[in-house]
């Protein structure tokens, strides 16, 4: 690639080149958000960690609880490709999580951390307007996907996977796990997410407004 703006044409290019080889061989997996412990874009440990370790009494959300998330535990991905390839399954599969609302996933993410301070939910078109990012990078609010062009990402029907034998643990067990190694990094946010000094900042930004 010359741009990661060539990104998904190269993923096609590569399916396309596998497929003309091996054809209805192939095990083609278009693998969602992949979580869990090692995850060191920060995407699926930030909120639990978040909700860990407040930057105050209070943790901020984007306000979009009725937005789609998928994320695929790593170790249950992994194991249905192993198990995939040894039993010769072939076919072109959405290998996404199961798709759950943010504010559910946010409020799993609430409970394996014990958090139980007030969490504020920030609007959608203010967190835009203060430049706090989505999904992932440097002051972001990680799985948060407002723009419509990118909703359908965290929404893909995985049933076809599933019918083949993927499987999934429970989400809170993913989080744990994720929080668990989370613990044992140094630097936070990393990758994703926003650091105390910015949290603190928009909240106090929001709450006198």
């Amino acid at each position: 690639m010359a741009s990661m703006e060539e990104y998904g044409s190269a993923k096609v290019a590569c399916e396309q080149a596998v497929l003309e080889v091996f054809g209805e061989r192939a095990l083609i997996a278009r693998a969602g958000l992949i979580g869990g412990p090692g995850d060191t874009s920060g995407r699926s440990g930030y909120w639990p960690w978040r909700f860990a370790h407040p930057s105050g009494p209070r943790v901020l959300v984007p306000d979009a609880a009725r937005r789609s998330s998928e994320l695929i535990d790593v170790r249950d991905l992994a194991a249905w490709l192993v198990s995939s390839a040894e039993q010769g399954v072939g076919g072109v599969f959405n290998a996404v999580g199961p798709e759950l609302p943010l504010g559910e996933h946010l409020a799993a993410a609430q409970r394996v951390s014990g958090f139980t301070g007030d969490v504020v939910a920030a609007p959608e078109a203010w967190l835009a307007e203060q430049h706090v990012e989505e999904w992932m990078g440097p002051r972001s609010l990680p799985l948060w996907l407002a723009d419509p062009d990118w909703q359908g990402f965290a929404a893909r029907d995985g049933a076809k996977a599933r019918a083949a034998g993927l499987t999934h643990r429970p989400l809170e067990d993913t989080l744990r796990d994720a929080l668990a190694w989370e613990e044992t990094e140094e630097a936070h946010p990393h990758g994703a997410g926003l650091t105390d000094d910015d949290e603190r900042a928009l909240l106090r930004l929001l709450l006198d407004t």
